[in-house]
Parts: C-alpha cells; structure tokens; sequence
C-alpha cells in the first residue's frame, strides 16, 4: 500500500480549494491543522484575529472529520514552538511518509518551508496556491517591461480574463472605473443599517478564554467579538451586506463617521484572507446584485476593484518585489512609534478614533488606515519598519503579503513609487471634508499655526519643505510645491517651527 501522505492545512488557508486539501485522498492521507506559539507570536497579534483564527481552524476540523477525513489537530495548550515542529510532532504519529501544503503567503515562512525536506526527513512538495487568481507567472508576465505598475491596468485585465462587469469586451456603463462617483463625506446623509449580532458558539467561547488567558496583553476587546468562524457565517454576513449595506457602499466607502466604526462597508477582507469566502464568488455575487438593480454600477465596480484589481495587485506586487522590497524606505523615516499607538490616547480626534478601534476591534476602513493614521504616519516621518509592524498587528485581515504594500507602499511612499504615483498626504482639511470626526476635535482644521491649529496641516507643509527635492520629480506635486515656495519667508519658517514643536513633542 502507498504511504499516507501528511497535508498541512495553514490558519489563511480553511477553504475546500486548498491545492493541498484537494490532493488529499481520504482512505490514506492524514489532515494537520496546529495552533503553534511561533505564528501567534511573531508580531503582537489583535486577539480578534487569534480568535477567529483558532476558531475557524477548530470549525474546519470538525468538518473535515464529518466529510471522512484522518485529522491530525494540535491545539495551543499542546505547547507545540512552530509549524516545523507540528509536522514533526504528527509525522512521528502517523508514519506519513510525505508533506504536502500550499504556500504560504508570507515570505519568512516561505523561506521556512524552503528547509523543511532536509530538517523533517522526508519529501516536501509546497503546491502553489491557486485560490488567487493571478498567478505568481501571470503577474511577472504583466508587469515585465513595464516601467510603471499601475494597479488600473492589471485591473482591467484581470476583469477581462474573468468576464466581470462586461457587455460583451466593453465595461459595463463605458467605463472600467467609477472611483470619483465613490468619495463622498459624512454629514449624516442616510441612516446607517445595523448589523446583525454573532454570538460565539461553544468552541468559540473557549477560544475566547484561551486567548484571554494567553495573551492579556495583546490589543482586542473580546467581549465585542462577533466574527464568523465558519464558512456558512461568513457567507451569511456577505448576503446582509449585499442586501443591505451595497447600495451606500460606493458612495460612503471613502467616509469617515464618528457614530459607527463600520458605515456600510462589508467586513469580509478577514474571511477572504483566511479562506471562509473565495474572492471570484463575492465579485460575481456583487454583480448579480447590480444587474439586479439592488445597486448602482458604480457601487459594484467599487466593490469589485478592491478584490480582483486591487487585492491581486498587491500580492502579486509582495511576491514580485520581495525580499528586498521589505528594506525599501524613500524618505528615510526613523522617527519612533508613538506610545498612543498602541493606547489611541491622543487628542487629535480622528487618529483617537481610527486607533482605538484599531485596537478595540481589529478593523478600520481604508480611508482610516490610508488617509489618517497611514497620512499621519508619512507626514510625521514615523519608521517604516515600525509601523508595518504596528499594522501587521493590529489588523485581522492582516498577512504580511497584503499588509506590507498597503503599508510601505500606499501609505507611507516607502517603496520609491513602485506602487503610487505620489505620496498619499494630506492636511487637515481633506479630513474635515471627508467625514464629521473635526466637529468632536479640539483642533481646529482651518488653522496652520497657532493655538488649537490642526497639527495635520503644519505636518504637512513640513513634509513637502523637508522632502521638496524629490518631489520635484513628480509631475503630480508641481502645483502644490509652487504654492508652497511662493509663500512668504516668515510663515514657512513659523510653519516649519510649529510642525517641529509637535514633533518633539511625540
């Protein structure tokens, strides 16, 4: 008889389209999920995250063992340092003479598995994970010879190849992007729908006192957990969201709102990145809504431009560039994380908000994690290291292969343009127009300097004196520096003095 093979199973990978998973022969192959101390440790994880990981995982066991599947399941209390020594553990267990697993999305583990054969003693065949649809090949394909990698051109594509949001070869409506019909600001325009409660079952319930007990020290109020662990959830949240959240996505998805962390957005990123939901379906659901009529085109290109451009882009940007993409830092920014990043404990209303929620819920919206504390970020020169670390953590859609592009790349132009074709900053003043966060704030966004002056706008001309040089280069920044050499002498050198009062300060 033909030797069991081991099928490692990783806590982003719980779908049934799991290369490794559909290799897997029932009558002989043996399943291995581990909750291992290396992977729960390696950056300060949001509990929320370690919770709905360890659940899924638990859930997805379960419903292997029901579909007649050998599993193999090693839980957190069993002490077990990293998945190298889990492979190990069960190998020794079963006698399986061979290890298959998809890859992983993180290039430090990546660089793991690359030792395993030799270390475990037996042949490794890491299968490319397929649950993505551009490919490792098909992206270099795309971006060979290109001197600008532009996300709207590989978004195109991308809805070519897959047939999204087409009449015929032409995108629906005439255009492929209807991203200015998307940045409207909060005023209160529309009652905002409440979301359906979660409550967490038996397994996740002592998932939750695991976790408390197991990392008190780590950011997540867990008594506001209300994710989905299981595939049949998550799908549920997707179907409330579509009906009735979609229709006000487009038009507020650059909003920021004082009176609810989520607005209309629909919360799924966590459930792709880990497998509950598989992104082709969640873009062909979005668009059998708006033909329809249950939204506006321009709400569905939205949607569907964050999951099969925007998502594939980044990875394929991670696994292009990598590993030395993750040194990159173009303004040489070094200055260290403020504590308040890690309390929200700030009187700067809109990073208050953005980082407590951060930290409370593992979550905030992009234009949260962009244009506020990603902007804030950038303008104040904080480390590049740093904070990919601090997003890496606090987020439960978090892998380093989506967070590190968003982060270095988007955020904090760290990358030397590789992904933007200019810096994401901003003063005080796209804040105000884009939500209601200024009204609850002490400072005052129409002010550069002086007493209650929004630290946004001095931070901001700081950065363009400081960094005028480079952006010189760019064509896209020509107006604003003009504007800012034309000013008198005596307010950029007050400007520059009261940016510098509050960096000190940090």
């Amino acid at each position: 008889m033909t030797q069991p093979r081991l099928i490692l199973i990783l806590a982003d990978q719980l779908s049934p389209a799991n290369p490794a998973l559909v290799l897997a022969d029932k009558a002989r192959d043996v399943i291995l999920l581990a909750e291992v101390a290396e992977e729960a440790h390696y950056v300060r994880h949001n509990r929320h995250k370690i919770v709905l990981l360890f659940s899924a995982m638990r859930h997805f066991a379960k419903d292997l063992e029901r579909d007649g599947f050998s599993v193999q399941y090693l839980s957190f209390d069993r002490g077990v340092a990293s998945l190298e020594d889990a492979c190990r553990v069960a190998l020794d267990a079963t006698g399986c003479g061979e290890l298959l697993v998809c890859e992983p999305g993180e290039y430090r583990l990546a660089s793991a598995m690359a030792t395993w054969s030799g270390e475990l003693a037996v042949p490794v065949q890491i299968l490319e994970d397929r649950r993505f649809l551009a490919s490792h090949d098909q992206f270099q394909q795309w971006a060979a010879g290109r001197k600008q990698l532009r996300m709207e051109y590989f978004y195109r594509d991308m809805r070519r190849q897959y047939g999204v949001l087409l009449d015929g070869a032409e995108p629906c409506g005439g255009k492929w992007n209807y991203d200015s019909e998307n940045r409207v600001g909060w005023r209160g325009q529309c009652e905002i729908p409440e979301r359906p409660d979660l409550v967490p079952d038996a397994i996740t319930s002592e998932v939750i006192a695991l976790v408390e007990r197991g990392f008190p020290s780590n950011p997540g109020d867990l008594t506001q957990f209300r994710l989905a662990v299981t595939r049949d959830d998550a799908q549920a949240q997707f179907d409330w969201f579509c009906n009735y959240a979609l229709a006000n996505f487009g038009t507020y998805q650059d909003a920021l709102v004082e009176e609810s962390p989520w607005v209309f957005h629909s919360l799924i990123s966590m459930y792709l990145n880990c497998g509950l939901l598989e992104p082709l379906a969640v873009c062909q659901q979005v668009e059998q809504a708006w033909r329809d009529e249950r939204c506006s085109l321009a709400a569905a290109e939205g949607f569907i431009r964050q999951i099969l451009g925007w998502r594939e882009y980044v990875r394929g940007i991670y696994w292009l560039l990598m590993p030395e993409y993750a040194t990159r830092n173009t303004f040489d920014a070094r200055r260290p994380l403020p504590d308040f990043f890690w309390t929200g404990n700030t009187d700067l209303r809109c990073l208050e908000q953005a980082i407590k929620q951060s930290l409370d819920l593992g979550y905030a919206h992009h234009i949260q994690r962009l244009m506020v504390i990603g902007n804030f970020a950038l303008l104040a020169g904080l480390d590049v290291e740093a904070v990919c670390a601090w997003y890496l953590a606090v987020y439960v859609d978090a892998y380093e292969w989506v967070e590190l592009p968003n982060t270095a790349g988007m955020a904090l132009h760290a990358d030397n343009g590789a992904m933007a074709s200019k810096p994401y900053a901003a003063s005080g003043k796209y804040i105000q127009k884009q939500g209601n966060h200024c009204k609850s704030c002490r400072f005052n966004p129409a002010k550069t300097t002086g007493e209650g002056a929004c630290p946004f706008n001095s931070l901001y001309w700081h950065f363009i004196d400081r960094h005028a040089d480079y952006l010189g280069g760019n064509a896209r920044m020509g107006l604003i520096l003009a504007n800012w050499r034309k000013r008198d002498a005596a307010d950029k050198a007050s400007i520059r003095d009261w940016a510098d009062a509050f960096l000190a300060a940090l």
